[in-house]
């Protein structure tokens, strides 16, 4: 499985760092959409698209979006089982609708969040003091 993820995004990058910790088969390739290069190796993932909602590849071409991404990169690494309630046919409706709100705030849901933290090409850290 290989997720497209927006590195410059502390919430999305912190849990692509837990997910690839808990990978313990090297089961997930994490690509960020930031990456110099990204267009060129993955010329059939449109990069804006990819942007607006989270996106991966199954080993067999296809491809899932939103929250199925999350939901089978955990159950991938046999993680937060939990998260198949989200899933379920009626909370699903919901779930997704809180997740595009999500994916269209993600930036601003992360500074109010994670306010001292700062990320650029896939790589998140504490801002020093003084610095915005």
């Amino acid at each position: 499985m290989i997720i497209f993820y927006d590195g410059n995004c502390p919430l999305c990058s912190t849990e692509m760092q837990q997910l690839k910790q808990a990978d313990k088969h090297s089961l997930i390739t994490l690509e960020d959409l930031n990456a110099t290069d990204f267009s060129e190796r993955y010329r059939h993932i449109n990069k804006n698209q990819a942007l607006t909602y989270l996106q991966a590849q199954l080993k067999n071409g296809e491809m899932i979006y939103g929250l199925d991404v999350t939901y089978q990169a955990w159950k991938t690494v046999e993680k937060h089982r939990w998260l198949k309630l989200f899933r379920l046919p009626v909370i699903r409706i919901f779930a997704d609708w809180g997740y595009i709100f999500f994916a269209k705030h993600r930036h601003s849901i992360s500074r109010l969040l994670m306010p001292n933290t700062q990320c650029n090409n896939g790589q998140c850290a504490i801002k020093s003091k003084g610095k915005k």
